[in-house]
């Protein structure tokens, strides 16, 4: 009797031990199931955490814990489903180089948190995300959220930027963005990168990809009004000629150039929209001066004039190798006399590569961009590709110029911000996936 009831009692608490286990490995593995069955939300996620971070201030560390999930979640999800992880592209080995030349640089100077963060934003993002793009983003759902987000991050943006020409400060968020106390060009539309360049740049490209979605009918209405209406005066509110010029210069590409007839008619209302906002403005006394003051100020010239005639001093000097971050600081000051600032900095991506990294740095550089261009263009014998799908084969032309606005920008700014990098890196590891499907027969965007 009591044997039996020893049985009975053991299975009983076998029965019960079951539940107790299976609700255990719930909580283990719900979270990598959750990691990897949505890649592209994860890589979104990343994105959205890179916005909101500033690579050169001290901010929380959201970004870094969401950039680890990612790259987790998608080699996870590589390995579930047996996809090759051989991704290897036309970019892969000259964005190593370039990352092992600045982790060579920033290894031989004492640790500073800003520059492993900026190391970060400059290269490891950028070599990341291109690699990774195209294992997140392989369907045509993928590709549609990556869309809506670009999307919604421009109409984001763009409001910021008009409540800064406003004047309506006390309405943005988050609130650090108005916060004079940090970052720089506190009197633009600077946006959550605390930069007004950074900010033109990304409303510039976000906003060719827009007119890209207007060609293929996604954006229509009373959307694509708001936009016509509202993306001049949010790049007006940069108060920034670099991005001024780069905006002029894509806009009247696309009216001139562009093989589809409804992008022309959308940017011709573009320039139109532009045109009577910027009269607009000028009707408003201190909307008038603030541009007209920026238009006439010259200190920022005379001091970019200062920095790159060092920096090309300093490029003849040590043409190879380059003098490295540490040595290159140190330098500039000895050399900037007529200007005082507690860091000096080239405001031109290309002579800060040339000076910290020599020839072989610029040798590199030019890899990468060679690459991105010829990476708007499809494989020979490619298949006919579904058209209406983001990124789809009538998207191909538009990519030299997303890549020239780019690079345009990087002549005015150092390309140090990570969600800059990351929009343009990802769409570049799109492409590149895309291209390597076509190979093997698979339509582009599909």
């Amino acid at each position: 009797m009591s044997a039996s009831s020893g049985i009975a009692g053991s299975l009983a608490a076998g029965r019960d031990d079951r539940p107790i286990a299976h609700w255990l490995g719930g909580i283990v593995f719900r979270p990598l199931q959750i990691l990897v069955s949505a890649p592209d939300l994860w890589f979104l996620a990343a994105l959205l955490a890179m916005l909101f971070r500033p690579p050169d201030l001290h901010f929380y560390d959201l970004d870094r814990i969401a950039f680890g999930l990612l790259v987790m979640g998608v080699l996870l999800r590589a390995l579930v489903l047996r996809q090759s992880l051989r991704v290897y592209g036309r970019l892969t080995l000259p964005l190593l180089g370039l990352l092992l030349l600045a982790l060579a640089s920033l290894a031989a100077q004492s640790y500073q948190a800003e520059s492993w963060s900026m190391f970060a934003a400059k290269w490891v993002v950028p070599f990341a995300l291109y690699h990774l793009a195209g294992l997140a983003f392989e369907d045509e759902v993928a590709l549609r959220r990556f869309e809506i987000f670009s999307l919604l991050v421009l109409a984001y943006l763009t409001i910021i930027a008009i409540l800064f020409l406003i004047n309506a400060r006390s309405l943005i968020f988050p609130a650090f963005i108005a916060d004079p106390n940090i970052g720089i060009h506190a009197d633009r539309a600077r946006g959550p990168f605390l930069q007004a360049v950074a900010n033109g740049v990304t409303l510039n490209l976000l906003g060719l990809l827009a007119l890209d979605g207007y060609r293929r009918r996604r954006l229509r209405g009373f959307a694509a009004l708001l936009l016509v209406s509202a993306l001049p005066l949010a790049v007006l509110a940069t108060k920034t000629r670099a991005v001024w010029l780069s905006f002029a210069l894509s806009v009247l590409a696309v009216l001139f150039f562009s093989s589809s007839s409804r992008m022309r008619r959308a940017c011709l209302c573009l320039v139109v929209a532009g045109a009577l906002g910027l009269l607009g403005t000028l009707t408003f006394d201190d909307l008038d001066r603030s541009l007209q003051s920026r238009l006439q100020e010259r200190s920022p010239v005379a001091f970019r004039f200062a920095m790159y005639r060092a920096g090309w001093e300093m490029l003849l000097e040590k043409p190879l190798l380059g003098w490295g971050a540490e040595q290159m600081q140190s330098q500039l000051e000895r050399r900037i006399s007529d200007f005082h600032d507690d860091e000096f900095f080239f405001h031109n991506t290309y002579l800060e590569i040339g000076v910290e990294y020599g020839a072989l740095g610029l040798a590199l550089y030019a890899c990468v961009i060679a690459g991105l261009f010829r990476l708007g263009r499809l494989p020979r014998g490619a298949t006919a590709s579904r058209e209406g799908v983001f990124l789809d084969r009538g998207f191909r032309p538009l990519w030299p110029l997303l890549v020239g606005v780019y690079l345009l920008n990087g002549c005015f700014v150092v390309l140090n911000y990570q969600f800059v990098n990351g929009l343009v890196f990802t769409l570049a590891g799109i492409l590149e996936a895309q291209n390597r499907r076509v190979k093997g027969g698979v339509p582009c965007g599909s």
